[in-house]
């Protein structure tokens, strides 16, 4: 019952927090470690729970999407289930002890990420310095992160669509959430055939984060967002440690 209560507590908040800043995964991941999972289905689990509101925050930006090219949004598409497959079975054959040995680096990561995102993408676009918008190589190496670390995925597709060129921001938007969704889904997938998931948690928390991020929508109008990335920092600050510390 314990469980129950922390991974669904967990999930609904992380829900709220993706639907107002970002930042879930760093409640979704820590929970699931903390009920005696191993890390790497744990990692697993955590995507599972986490990917539905890409969907719904695909389909905010449908109509930018619409007017982008067919052809180069398609080789996005196929890039992303790549990166996703790719980074999912990197994940796999990363044995235990090291990817336990890795975690807190990539939290930290992650929430450095979330920290100075905004100011790594606002950079990138200032300094106005455009890779081919076409240069696959990039877009799969982030995906490939994305497919083994969820978290800050946001932030990296955001950064990297500054790198392409582009400067349309809704735009941008439209396609991190598309090809967060496909990547994700690619790499459940992967971790499905693998059996890496726990379905049984993974439904309680996709249900509890779904009800969250209705909620953290109906939130987002009225809490200030600058005390909600404070409060993530936080969060992913002291997950960092308590790993550091494990």
């Amino acid at each position: 019952m314990f469980e129950i209560v922390l991974l669904s507590v967990a999930s609904l908040a992380a829900g709220a927090l993706n639907a107002i800043a970002g930042g879930g995964s760093f409640l979704t991941f820590p929970a699931l470690v903390y009920t005696g999972m191993a890390p790497i289905p744990a990692n697993a689990t955590s995507a599972v729970a986490v990917f539905p509101a890409y969907l719904s925050g695909t389909l905010g930006f449908i109509k930018e999407l619409k007017s982008f090219g067919l052809k180069p949004l398609l080789m996005l598409i196929l890039l992303s289930i790549l990166g996703g497959v790719l980074g999912a079975g990197l994940l796999l054959v990363t044995p235990s002890e090291v990817f336990s040995i890795i975690v807190p680096y990539l939290l930290l990561f992650a929430t450095a990420l979330f920290a100075f995102g905004d100011r790594l993408t606002l950079y990138i676009a200032q300094k106005g310095k455009e890779i081919k918008s076409n240069n696959p190589w990039l877009t799969l190496l982030t995906c490939t992160y994305g497919g083994y670390f969820n978290g800050g995925l946001g932030i990296v597709l955001l950064a990297l669509f500054s790198l392409l060129g582009f400067r349309d921001l809704n735009l941008m938007n439209g396609l991190k959430n598309l090809l967060s969704f496909i990547l994700s889904l690619a790499s459940i997938l992967t971790f499905a055939l693998a059996d890496m998931i726990d379905w049984q948690w993974a439904g309680v928390m996709m249900v509890s984060a779904t009800i969250g991020g209705y909620l953290g929508a109906l939130l987002a109008r009225r809490l200030p967002k600058d005390w909600v990335r404070k409060f993530i920092i936080l969060i992913g600050l002291v997950m960092s440690v308590a790993f550091f510390l494990n």
